[in-house]
């Protein structure tokens, strides 16, 4: 059971560091936007699903479910907001007119005469 838990979160830290990479490799501010809203809503959970499950590793109690259940309610809270979030993010740097790359302002590859696709 605990070879279980330690491979969801190291799965999650591994989406984190996607999300890192993305966020240091990615060109504009939306695909930025991108990596770090679902970097940061899938590695959340699968770390806190793996500390979950981390509880019932000498048995079931009903302490550590209610513990388990509280986590659980916690992702499903950062399921709901964290999208929620990026989007409103992404909102704002729209109407303040923040243009993603290629998008007419000159790093569109069809202004330069290369192939679009």
């Amino acid at each position: 059971m605990e070879v279980i838990c330690i491979v969801i979160i190291l799965a999650g830290l591994l989406f984190f560091l996607g999300a890192v990479v993305g966020l240091a490799r990615f060109p504009d501010f939306y695909t930025r936007m991108h990596a770090a809203g679902k970097g940061d809503t899938l590695s959340t959970m699968l770390i806190l699903l793996g500390f979950a499950l981390y509880l019932f590793k000498d048995g079931v109690d009903l302490a550590n479910v209610l513990v388990a259940l509280k986590i659980m309610g916690i992702c499903a809270f950062i399921m709901l907001t964290s999208p929620t979030s990026t989007h409103a993010l992404m909102q704002a740097g729209f109407e303040s007119g923040v243009k993603p790359k290629g998008a007419g302002n000159g790093d569109d590859e069809r202004t330069h005469g290369g192939s679009p696709l």
